[in-house]
């Protein structure tokens, strides 16, 4: 983890207390950064967790921590609900009511339109509204990752406020609406997370670790496992409140669903020309000029073959067995379908959509990679059986975001980290190392 900036606080902030109201993952990264920069905070979590946070933020004298958030809403000057998408509002509905007169407050949701909501019904007509968005997980390095700041109801005093209190993290501040906010991060994040889970629901289902097997070691297969076994490793709702409650994001895992189900429907019925005409058109929209963006074919790649290949958790045989790649295939006939170019987000892309759109360069850049793959779609039958399960399971988690049903997101991510969980430990620690590869080769927006 980076060295926190030591703080150097604006004119009138000398006193200036930061409340968190959630102390997961992210809310207690927060805590530990933000105090490590010299500023007060106070915190807290559910009641149950009350002795437990006193101990673990014993040593930190100008951290403190309350039984709930009635006492962290009355005591500070920006308030951060670090909580579930799908909770914020009943939290907001019991603890805004106590907030500090002319306080500011926010959240740090991954989905900004129920945040914003019950911010907007649930606080004081003084209070301001600045809310934030860091684009990664707790455990990643936050110098240079994206973070988004929202002024939606805030003077631009309150909103220097919280800019200066963020400073220490040392991330690259984006300044958004909660609309564009929601529509950028489903266009980087809400297809990503739906290829990785239904990566792992598929092989769950096969009762396989992939690393096991001839099939997936090397290059691109390591970033699709090491990945996918980040993803799982997680808690379920951080990825079901961006996947359910943004209208964006159902339409795009909608979307993935539909894609992957009709190219492996082509490639069932050995229809070649069909599948490559699809594909390069897909190729064309997305990487091309197709969409009036300018591609160029000589600009360095995210990844490379190289760098790929160092992050196994496997040993890599004499003999890969060819992959066709449906789940990188899909996601370009996704992104084709619904008009989005991932380049146009960079300055807001996540660690995972990098990589993610680096793999997929890698494959798409490469023609002769790109027919093989088209080729083996058609005629080789050793991937059969796993694209019938990752169509299942894709079709699957797009049924589940179209209900709403978070109970069945849950049973469905959980079930299926239960079967990785021996490997999450290795598998972090060589994704930790993949990131900060990539973070040194990030490219900003085109």
């Amino acid at each position: 983890m980076a060295a926190t900036i030591p703080l150097q606080v604006p004119p009138g902030m000398e006193n200036f207390a930061i409340g968190i109201i959630g102390m997961g993952a992210m809310g207690k990264m927060y805590a530990q950064r933000l105090s490590d920069a010299g500023w007060k905070i106070n915190g807290c979590d559910r009641e149950e967790n009350y002795e437990s946070l006193k101990e673990e933020f014993a040593s930190r004298s100008n951290v403190e921590i309350f039984r709930n958030g009635h006492f962290v809403s009355r005591s500070s000057d920006w308030i951060m609900y670090s909580v579930e998408a799908a909770n914020i509002d009943k939290i907001v509905s019991v603890y805004g009511p106590s907030t500090k007169m002319g306080a500011i407050v926010g959240g740090q949701t991954s989905c900004k339109k129920p945040e914003i909501d019950a911010l907007e019904k649930h606080l004081p007509a003084d209070v301001d509204i600045v809310s934030c968005h860091s684009l990664h997980g707790p455990g990643t390095d936050t110098r240079d990752q994206p973070l988004v700041l929202i002024k939606h109801r805030a003077s631009e005093e309150s909103f220097k406020k919280v800019e200066a209190v963020l400073r220490c993290l040392q991330s690259r501040h984006v300044y958004l609406t909660a609309q564009e906010h929601d529509h950028i991060t489903a266009d980087t994040q809400a297809v990503t997370h739906a290829a990785f889970l239904s990566m792992g629901k598929a092989w769950n289902s096969m009762k396989e670790y992939p690393w096991e097997t001839a099939r997936y070691i090397g290059g691109i297969e390591n970033v699709k496992i090491n990945i996918m076994l980040r993803i799982y490793s997680q808690k379920w709702h951080v990825y079901a409140g961006l996947a359910i409650l943004n209208p964006e994001a159902r339409k795009q895992i909608e979307q993935y669903a539909k894609s992957t189900t009709e190219l492996f429907k082509l490639m069932l019925e050995g229809k070649g020309d069909e599948l490559r005409a699809r594909v390069y058109a897909a190729k064309e929209r997305v990487f091309g000029g197709g969409a009036g963006r300018q591609y160029k074919s000589d600009d360095e790649p995210l990844l490379d073959d190289e760098t790929l290949d160092q992050f196994s958790l496997g040993k890599k045989p004499e003999l890969l067995l060819p992959n066709n790649h449906l789940s990188l295939l899909a996601m370009v006939d996704c992104w084709s379908a619904l008009g989005i170019v991932p380049y146009d987000h960079m300055i807001c892309s996540t660690p995972i959509f990098r990589m993610w759109l680096g793999v997929t360069e890698s494959l798409f850049r490469n023609q002769e990679r790109l027919d093989e793959a088209i080729r083996v779609a058609v005629e080789d039958m050793s991937f059969r059986s796993d694209d019938l399960e990752f169509t299942f399971a894709a079709r699957g988690w797009a049924e589940c975001v179209s209900l709403g049903h978070f109970e069945t997101w849950k049973e469905r991510f959980v079930a299926t980290q239960r079967f990785f969980e021996p490997r999450f430990a290795g598998a972090i620690e060589v994704g930790n190392e993949m990131l900060r590869v990539l973070a040194k080769r990030r490219r900003g927006s085109r």
